[in-house]
This record gives structure tokens, sequence and C-alpha cells, in this order.
């Protein structure tokens, strides 16, 4: 179940760095077929994606399945994962993504709201 349609047409990760534009999300979900908690996984990050990087960014979803070879690679140990890959620092979020705030602030695409935290 390779997806590598994205919003940008998605070449893959093996791409020469130069192609990416500057300001362009690279990320990668892997899920284990389809499963109810793969396609939860793969609907919640494109509505985020579409919401908050519409044009700058690019998907590529890979089933565990059929690319174990990319599986291994990756390290994957638990599916769904995503990994963001660009902007640099690589990150990694394991489940189905549906604590939006969560993945927002950990891809800095909203500031941290530190009244919101118990003393």
């Amino acid at each position: 179940m390779e997806d590598n349609s994205t919003d940008n047409a998605a070449k893959g990760p093996e791409r020469a760095a130069g192609e990416i534009r500057a300001g362009t999300y690279v990320f990668q979900l892997y899920v284990s077929g389809i499963t109810p908690k793969s396609l939860q996984a793969i609907e919640n990050i494109k509505a985020l994606c579409e919401e908050h990087l519409r044009g700058r960014y690019e998907l590529q979803i890979i089933d565990v399945y059929r690319n174990p070879e990319q599986t291994r690679d990756a390290r994957i140990v638990a599916a769904p994962t995503l990994i963001k890959q660009l902007p640099a620092p690589l990150r990694r979020f394991v489940g189905n993504l549906a604590d939006k705030e969560h993945i927002l602030f950990k891809l800095d695409l909203i500031p941290h709201d530190s009244s919101s935290e118990l003393p």
C-alpha cells in the first residue's frame, strides 16, 4: 500500500536535497496494511498537513508489510509511525496521530502554551 502521492508529487526520500523547496516539510508515514488504525493515522496527518502546511509538505505512506527493508532501515518498531525528515531535526511520532496539539507543538507549528500546565 505504498502511496507516494502528496500535495507536491513526492519523489521519495532518496532524491537530492536541492530538489526540495525551502520551507517544505517531508514526512514518511509507516502503516501496517489497511487497518482502521492505519487509515485513521493517514486521515489525521493529511488533515493536519492540509490545514497547517498546505502546499509546503510531502507525504510518503509506506506499508511495513510491503516494504520490510525500508521499514528495517528506518528502525520502525511500531505502526503507525510518522517520521518528519525535513526540516531538521528528525522527529518520530507513534500512534494514530490524533493528538493534533502535541504534533503541531513538536513540529514547531504552534508555540507552547505554558499557561495550560499544572504548577
